[in-house]
């Protein structure tokens, strides 16, 4: 199943990058044809006459009394890897599509496939990872774009969602030991409802290995991040731990009470989010379209903000 056409967004880097080098490229160690300058050498034969530093052949040619041309080596430019971190705890399935609240499940491929269609336009290696089914972590490593679709298969119904509580945290550790396959500027992009988020030095760590850490918070606009005024009528409330859904009768109060909860557990959400120096991206829809519009708007504020600094 390949992936589908989407509206893609931009690899906006946190950092700003050397001047030259585009959204979505970065330096690499190798030489080539690049935006940063890494050294200079005697001219060879078939260099291009573009890459000839001419203030440094003056100067030398002036000592040496010949004509000794010097070139510009530069960085080829690559493409930063891309990888999806996918919380697959119980609460993430629920809301069932027979339900008119925010479909998680889809919210979650939706939101994976977009990020999925960036990484291939911008011409990315692409790297997945969950603990879901109970056999330890499943690791698509970077690489094999002519398969990318295996990572929204992979978060499809034929994949339960068991994953344990602290699942974020054992991934995030998980890719520290693979800093070789995600070296620094690797963009990790974290998909979850974080009702259960991971300790503030696990992402201190992840941050520490020089990667791209974005969140993606996935999580139902009405019931998540506030509560409806629904005191004295019976509605079907989700367990977050379980996934099961039952039959409750709050009160005016009662349901007051979850609102100012829920509330303030988003807002602070945020702002841990925002005191770590993260950006994150907020779903709150399984609509593919308003997906891709709220991932092109980050990026969009990601480019404002760089070049403000």
């Amino acid at each position: 199943m390949p992936v589908r056409e989407r509206q893609t967004f931009p690899l906006v880097p946190r950092r700003r990058r050397l001047i030259g080098l585009p959204f979505g490229d970065l330096p690499s160690r190798r030489r080539g044809p690049g935006g940063e300058t890494i050294g200079a050498r005697p001219y060879e034969t078939g260099d291009p006459v573009s890459t000839i530093d001419w203030f440094a052949t003056a100067r030398i040619s002036a000592t040496s009394g010949r004509d000794d041309f010097v070139v510009r080596d530069r960085s080829a430019d690559e493409a930063p890897r891309v990888t999806l971190v996918c919380d697959r705890r119980p609460s993430m399935g629920i809301f069932p599509s027979s339900l008119p609240w925010l479909e998680k499940p889809r919210a979650l491929v939706e939101a994976a496939t977009a990020i999925v269609a960036s990484a291939t336009a911008a011409r990315s290696d692409v790297a997945s990872l969950d603990l879901a089914g109970g056999e330890g972590p499943y690791w698509l490593p970077p690489g094999r774009r002519d398969r990318l679709w295996l990572v929204p298969e992979r978060l499809g119904e034929a994949t339960p969602f068991d994953a344990p509580e602290d699942n974020l945290e054992q991934a995030l550790g998980f890719l520290g030991g693979l800093r070789s396959d995600l070296p620094p500027g690797t963009f990790l992009f974290v998909l979850s409802d974080f009702l259960v988020s991971p300790p503030a030095g696990a992402w201190v760590e992840a941050l520490a290995h020089g990667w791209d850490v974005v969140p993606v918070v996935i999580q139902d606009p009405v019931w998540e991040q506030s509560f409806p005024p629904v005191g004295g009528v019976t509605i079907p409330v989700a367990d977050p731990r379980s996934g099961s859904v039952a039959l409750v009768r709050l009160t005016r109060r009662q349901a007051a009470r979850r609102r100012r909860a829920h509330e303030e557990r988003h807002r602070l959400l945020l702002a841990e989010l925002e005191s770590l120096g993260l950006e994150p991206v907020v779903v709150r829809t399984s609509d593919p379209e308003a997906i891709d519009r709220a991932f092109i708007a980050w990026a969009e504020l990601r480019r404002q903000s760089r070049w403000a600094r």
